[in-house]
C-alpha cells in the first residue's frame, strides 16, 4: 500500500501579510530616524515610510509561507529543524504563548518543539480554521503513534 501523502501547515496569506508589514514597519523606523537627521528631499519622505513595509508584505508572502509544518509517515518536520520520528513524540498541545495560540509538540526527552504553523492569534494573525487544523494535527499524530494509519 502506498504511503499517504504529507500534511502541509502554512501560516495563512493573512498572517504572513501582518507578518511582513509588522517586520517592515519595523525596518522602516530606523530609516525614518536617520531620515530627520540627514537633509533630503521631501519626496524621500513616503518612500522611506511606505517602501519598507510593502516590501516586507511581498517577500513575507513569497517567502514566509514557506516555512511550516509537515507530517507525514515519519514524523513531524519543521521548515528549521530534523524530522521528529512519531516515537519520539509523547504529546501535542495547543498553547498560549503572548498573544498567539500555538502548537507545542512534546518529545520523550522532555524538550519541547514549537511548530511555526498552524497558529492563531489576535486581529490578523487570527486562522478561523485553526481548530480544525488542531484536530488534524491531534489526529495524525495518535494514529501514527498508537496505530490506524498504514505507512
Amino acid at each position: 500500500m502506498e504511503a499517504a501523502s504529507p500534511a502541509r501547515f502554512r501560516p495563512t496569506r493573512r498572517q504572513a501579510l501582518a507578518r511582513g508589514l509588522y517586520r517592515g514597519a519595523l525596518i522602516s523606523l530606523p530609516a525614518l530616524t536617520v531620515a530627520m537627521v540627514v537633509d533630503h528631499p521631501v519626496w524621500l519622505w513616503p518612500v522611506l515610510v511606505l517602501a519598507p513595509p510593502v516590501a516586507g508584505m511581498a517577500g513575507e508572502v513569497l517567502l514566509g509561507r514557506r516555512l511550516g509544518t509537515e507530517i507525514d509517515a515519519r514524523g513531524i518536520r519543521t521548515a528549521s529543524g530534523p524530522v521528529e520520528p512519531w516515537s519520539r513524540v509523547v504529546d501535542v498541545r495547543a498553547e498560549r504563548r503572548g498573544a498567539r495560540t500555538v502548537v507545542s509538540v512534546y518529545l520523550d526527552s522532555g524538550a519541547s518543539v514549537q511548530l511555526p504553523a498552524p497558529y492563531s492569534g489576535e486581529f490578523f494573525a487570527a486562522d478561523p480554521r485553526f481548530e480544525l487544523k488542531l484536530g488534524t494535527l491531534w489526529h495524525l499524530w495518535r494514529s501514527h503513534r498508537f496505530g490506524g494509519v498504514p505507512g
